[in-house]
């Protein structure tokens, strides 16, 4: 029943079942599990002499039904609706067939707005129904579902009727006792009342049913996935005491106590047979690089391979400086070689070649390392850093590369929500830095209007005359004819043709080829610019300690992580750092960015981000229409954990999923979407 086609529904054609097709709705199964968006109350049936202008519901007769065409082929559509109290006149726009479809001496129930048209108060293009004990499109809650051209939320209703006795037909998914002890209503009351509320406390009881069902679903899928992985076998490696003092002794800086912490599980884990499987989540300038290039020390001391993957060519660069400075006093430098695409077929084959022989043990690359012709056979274990922008089936390609399962390490700037680490990230161990160095100054951010630019301009300026660098980023390559918002192209020239006209200002997009964009980052590394106008193509990881200053366009455009990140760019020297934040408009600055200008701390801005824009703006590749997060609130982390609860609890009690065959198909595709090795 639910996997036939829309055309089984009746009053369902091939036009309409066309509509659907255009939303992503092919069966019975589709159209029953697409949700509202949203609601409009027309529950309150009121007495017309109560009335009063916004949207009402009022019951009974209508009389004096009359169509008439005016200018220009427009056609209205007259009637009176009377009751006991009074009258009060419904029109109707282009729809000539509405005064003969109109039955006299029958009640009726009228739900639309009450507003002033041509002088006179009157319902403009209600929705009407006879009176029945269950109307669909009026005097109740109506949900209002995402829709296309020719396909209204009230044909939907219409149809979601007619799908009543199959929806209440439903098999339940969770295990009875879940349900039960939860005080959860069963699947099939959930999924009519979140079509069908009749009251406001419906919703909220079938969004928390749906809810914990899909945070159920995902904790349960992590959870396997990660008693899975802790029945592999993995390289077992040694910590080295003296080894690591050495490291120490020989950094240019003292470790904060979190990454001392941190560095210390990761070598509890090198240390187990089953593989570490490992996130280490950090602000901006925490010192992730320095925690992953410990515990590869261990790893390369044993004769074993690292693979360090990065996103961007830029950022493999950068690490393969940074982890060759860290590893050179201790003798390893010889270990390390980089693979990134714009290496000549000389250079790669080369490298691919001391891979192989185990000459190389330590790699850093971007997505050249997955090419199937580099071999790592010791490979023991893999980091990935800013792992959200990867593909899952990329990862699984580096990590298949071992001729065992190797040990995983993660690390992210994105500081994530607890929310989000108990679900998304579930099957993962997840270390914080929380500390940041104690020379390293809170950014100084300010907002600035499109229209106060003189000021700001002037405090940059005297930045580039104490020899400092700046940072310009915009939204847009070129100039756009849909979006109105500064671009690089635009941007570029008005800067290095007025404000710093004096400097030697470059810059840089995602468009340009490889070679180009790190000809140009070099310079800017090398302070042979002194500014650098970019997209965000500089977001994650570039490390240019002379940069005090990051000015961000349309800055409204951007969300909060990922403005967070930017701003991160900047102060990462002894110097202090300022960012300032440029409005499209003169309007007042949104939450978020007034939060931005208020805050440094990243996991407080990362939970903002969560509620004002929901996971997506966090957790990157992973396609959010295939998790089928809809109803679940990852804020509200007391449900988050009375669901992961009930996971480890049906884990632990080793039942057959099996026996619940729809919760066992939901679960093996959820497996598969998150599972990170």
């Amino acid at each position: 029943m639910l996997d036939d086609k829309l055309t089984s529904i009746k009053g369902v054609g091939a036009e309409l079942e066309q509509k659907f097709h255009i939303l992503g709705i092919n069966t019975i199964s589709d159209l029953v599990y697409n949700y509202p968006r949203r609601y409009e109350d027309y529950s309150n049936v009121q007495s017309i002499n109560e009335i009063s202008p916004g949207p009402v519901t009022i019951k009974g007769e209508i009389k004096q039904a009359t169509g008439r065409y005016v200018r220009r082929g427009l056609h209205i559509t007259e009637a009176v609706v009377s009751d006991e109290t009074g009258s009060v006149r419904l029109v109707w726009f282009n729809q000539p067939y509405r005064a003969n479809s109109l039955k006299h001496n029958q009640d009726y129930f009228v739900s639309g707005t009450f507003e002033l048209s041509n002088r006179r108060l009157c319902i403009i293009s209600p929705s009407i129904e006879l009176e029945s004990d269950f109307p669909a499109n009026t005097a109740r809650i109506l949900p209002v579902y995402k829709l296309t051209k020719g396909l209204t939320s009230a044909t939907i209703r219409k149809i979601m009727k007619e799908l009543i006795p199959s929806i209440r037909a439903l098999d339940e998914t969770l295990p009875k006792d879940i349900v039960k002890s939860q005080k959860l209503i069963t699947r099939a009351e959930s999924i009519e009342l979140i079509h069908f509320p009749k009251e406001s406390s419906d919703i909220e009881l079938s969004q928390g049913r749906l809810g914990f069902e899909e945070v159920f679903e995902l904790s349960l899928a992590s959870l396997l996935n990660k008693q899975e992985n802790n029945l592999e076998n993995s390289f077992r490696v040694d910590f080295k005491e003296i080894l690591a003092k050495k490291f120490v002794e020989n950094l240019p800086f003292a470790l904060t106590n979190a990454q001392r912490r941190v560095v210390w599980q990761l070598y509890m884990d090198l240390n187990k047979k089953q593989p570490m499987n490992r996130m280490v989540e950090g602000d901006v300038g925490s010192g992730k690089t320095v925690v992953a290039t410990m515990a590869s020390l261990m790893v390369i001391a044993e004769g074993f391979q690292v693979a360090f993957m990065a996103p961007t060519e830029i950022l493999a660069r950068q690490h393969a400086k940074t982890i060759s400075d860290l590893l050179g006093p201790l003798g390893y430098k010889e270990n390390l070689g980089l693979l990134v695409g714009s290496m000549s077929k000389k250079e790669k084959e080369f490298m691919k070649a001391e891979l192989a022989s185990g000459k190389i043990n330590f790699i850093i690359g971007t997505h050249a390392l997955i090419e199937e012709n580099v071999v790592l056979d010791k490979l023991a274990l893999v980091i990935i850093d800013e792992q959200q922008r990867f593909g899952v089936e990329q990862r699984k390609k580096l990590m298949s590369k071992a001729s065992k399962m190797p040990h995983f390490l993660s690390l992210t700037a994105t500081p994530i929500p607890r929310s989000l680490a108990l679900t998304f990230f579930g099957e993962l161990d997840v270390s914080i830095l929380d500390e940041k160095p104690t020379n390293r100054k809170p950014i100084i951010t300010s907002i600035i209007s499109p229209n106060s630019k003189l000021p700001m301009y002037q405090d940059i300026n005297k930045q580039l005359d104490a020899g400092r660098q700046v940072f310009v980023i915009c939204p847009l390559i070129t100039d756009s004819t849909v979006i109105d918002a500064n671009s690089v192209e635009k941007v570029y020239k008005e800067l290095s043709s007025k404000e710093f006209k004096t400097r030697r200002v470059g810059y840089l997009h995602g468009k340009m080829k490889g070679d180009e964009k790190n000809s140009v980052m070099q310079d800017f590394l090398d302070h042979k610019l002194d500014v650098l106008v970019s997209t965000t193509v500089i977001e994650v990881g570039v490390d240019v300690p002379n940069a005090t200053v990051m000015l961000i366009e349309a800055a409204d455009r951007f969300g909060l992580a990922q403005l967070h990140q930017l701003r991160g760019r900047v102060g990462r020297g002894e110097d202090q750092g300022y960012c300032y934040l440029i409005l499209s408009d003169s309007k007042a600055p949104s939450p978020r960015i007034r939060a931005l200008s208020t805050s440094n701390d990243g996991f407080k801005l990362a939970q903002l981000d969560l509620e004002l824009r929901g996971p997506g703006a966090i957790y990157g590749k992973i396609q959010h229409g295939e998790l089928d997060l809809r109803m679940a609130k990852l804020d509200d982390i007391g449900l988050i954990k009375k669901a992961r609860k009930c996971a480890e609890d049906l884990i632990d009690k080793n039942i057959d999923l099996s026996k619940y065959p729809e919760l066992y198909n939901k679960v093996s595709k959820l497996r598969v979407i998150t599972n990170l090795n």
